[in-house]
């Protein structure tokens, strides 16, 4: 049975690995800015992760998306017509896919599917002493390996949303067509009637900060894992749910401003 001084020490153990993660991962991002501008520039290292990340995730985040706005619809659609209010289906879906579901959910699978694969990528190279070989041949491996992935993590999460959400809104579409005959032509002025430049532009921009908190804890936790094997697959498990709450509190942080600033 576990005594108070136990129970101390396991929550005296977890405060102080908490506030070291949050200084390790001050620390690296202050270097990211700091070896970013400095040349020489590896864009085409940049471009390489732009397609690892980003164009190898389409598939994956696209079906997640049509499915997404599908059942979104098929689930709204019983108690909309129950109350008379079938017809705003359309700005409904469309509302809540741009403004929140569509980048939450797209950062939520890339967190899960970039975040563990840069952590154990850099992990492994880690582990193998590839880092040191990078260092020994005169390449700089922070701005080569981590520079570039969080840049890239970066650009390539707005991206996917933007993609994620026009598939979500044709997934609506069908959802609405499997009980209803809905025009396309009516379908899409009623979305983009009920959307505003309030609506995308905040939702839009919070998509780069989960870019920047997916690639940098993924890489801070890869770039200093221990312990061999086990450590590569702890870095890549910690990754993701690091990642992921960051993700969730970034995104409660811009939906309080952007009420408090009257945009919701």
């Amino acid at each position: 049975m576990a005594t108070s001084q136990d129970t101390k020490t396991v929550f005296s153990k977890a405060l102080d690995e908490f506030f070291y993660g949050m200084a390790e991962l001050a620390g690296f991002s202050v270097n990211v800015f700091k070896e970013g501008i400095k040349p020489p520039y590896e864009f085409k290292e940049v471009l390489n992760q732009c397609y690892e990340i980003g164009i190898k995730s389409f598939v994956l985040v696209g079906v997640t998306a049509f499915i997404l706005g599908l059942v979104l619809v098929m689930q709204s659609r019983p108690t909309m017509i129950e109350f008379g209010a079938g017809s705003y289906l359309p700005a409904m879906s469309s509302i809540s896919i741009v403004r929140e579901i569509g980048p939450l959910v797209t950062a939520l699978i890339c967190a899960g599917k970039i975040g563990s694969g840069i952590s154990a990528e850099l992990g492994s190279m880690k582990v193998t002493e590839q880092i040191d070989a990078m260092e020994v041949s005169g390449t700089n491996p922070f701005k080569y390996l981590v520079a570039t992935r969080i840049l890239a993590t970066t650009l390539m999460i707005p991206i996917l949303t933007v993609y994620a959400d026009f598939i979500s809104l044709i997934g609506a579409l069908t959802g609405s067509n499997i009980k209803d005959d809905v025009n396309v032509h009516f379908y899409f002025n009623r979305v983009f009637e009920a959307l505003h430049y309030t609506d995308v532009i905040p939702s839009f921009t919070k998509t780069f900060f989960f870019g920047f908190t997916i690639g940098l804890v993924g890489c801070t936790k890869g770039y200093n894992s221990k312990k061999g094997t086990e450590g590569v697959g702890k870095a890549a498990n910690v990754s993701v749910v690091v990642s992921m709450v960051g993700v969730i509190i970034i995104d409660m942080v811009v939906t309080q401003i952007t009420s408090m600033l009257g945009y919701l």
